[in-house]
């Protein structure tokens, strides 16, 4: 028999997971609230919400890993503690009654912000807002019985992403060859991270026990710029080069008195308005694994937007 492995949520992540894990042969039973879920012979999917710990017993019961990527609601620090801490403990609780490790996805918003690049020894503070939110996660990871291992990650980029500035953003308009709306600084270094790379390094964290108990990086290409993303996503899809209009960071605080989404994502300005750079080196050593060449990303990611329309 295959190991059973627990996805909860459908979003990218947790479809990107589910999907190669079944593509490798392995049992994925997949819990989202609504029952959805990518569709495969060896994946189950269950209507249950992983929050609930009357809904969520048993539902791990032979588990060999459990990969929690459910996010918060809303993009609001405010949603983010009224529902992920409770949540994780609830999903800390009962893998640790199977035995399973607990694999999470991870952003950068806990590390201190630099213009050098972001390593995983690199000084968290989470003194405000969403970083705060996720140094109180990760500190309460750390402090549980339960093992796990969080894969922190850039902004993503991939098939089933959107809410990301390489998602709705950059390829609905150069797709469409409308003009393109970026955020902050386009001509700076900045990391994205390709979702398939970080699906395969959870999976990998997951099966090798001596990484348990750390904060790895998913392997992420060297940075680029927006600018130089939005032409490489041009030349992949066969659309003409957009145009494209930058909003600073200062207008996105303005603008984001009346946008809730734009205030939100304000708070988080500084990465958009100096080098964000994601160093992966020292996890690509421990993973065994490296990064997907960003052209080659981009094109598969470009093939699958065209796929949609």
């Amino acid at each position: 028999m295959s190991d059973l492995h627990i996805v909860t949520g459908a979003g990218p992540v947790g479809t990107t997971i589910a999907e190669q894990l079944a593509a490798a042969g392995n049992q994925v039973r997949v819990l989202t609230r609504s029952g959805s879920g990518p569709k495969h012979p060896l994946i189950e999917l269950r209507r249950v919400d992983a929050s609930n710990p009357e809904q969520l017993s048993g539902q791990f019961d032979g588990a060999t890993a459990v990969y929690h990527c459910i996010h918060g609601s809303q993009h609001s620090a405010k949603v983010w503690r009224a529902e992920m801490p409770a949540a994780e403990q609830v999903v800390l609780n009962e893998a640790g009654k199977a035995g399973a490790v607990v694999v999470f996805p991870e952003s950068l918003y806990s590390y201190l912000p630099t213009d050098g690049p972001i390593r995983e020894t690199s000084t968290r503070t989470g003194s405000s807002g969403k970083g705060a939110v996720r140094e109180e996660l990760l500190r309460a990871r750390d402090a549980h019985a339960t093992p796990t291992v969080s894969v922190a990650a850039a902004d993503f980029l991939g098939p089933h992403v959107h809410a990301s500035i390489a998602g709705d953003q950059m390829f609905t308009p150069i797709l469409a060859g409308k003009r393109v709306t970026a955020l902050g600084n386009i001509d700076l270094p900045h990391s994205f991270t390709y979702i398939p790379d970080l699906a395969a390094a959870m999976i990998r964290a997951a099966a090798d026990k001596s990484l348990h108990d750390t904060v790895l990086h998913a392997p992420t290409a060297p940075a680029i710029t927006q600018r130089q993303l939005i032409t490489a996503i041009a030349d992949a899809a066969g659309a003409p080069k957009p145009t494209i209009t930058a909003m600073p960071v200062w207008l996105m605080k303005l603008i984001g008195v009346a946008n809730p989404l734009l205030r939100e994502l304000s708070e988080l300005g500084y990465q958009l308005e100096r080098p964000f750079v994601l160093d992966s080196t020292d996890s690509e050593h421990k993973l065994g694994l490296r990064p997907t060449p960003l052209d080659e990303a981009v094109a598969t990611t470009a093939a699958w937007w065209k796929s949609q329309s």
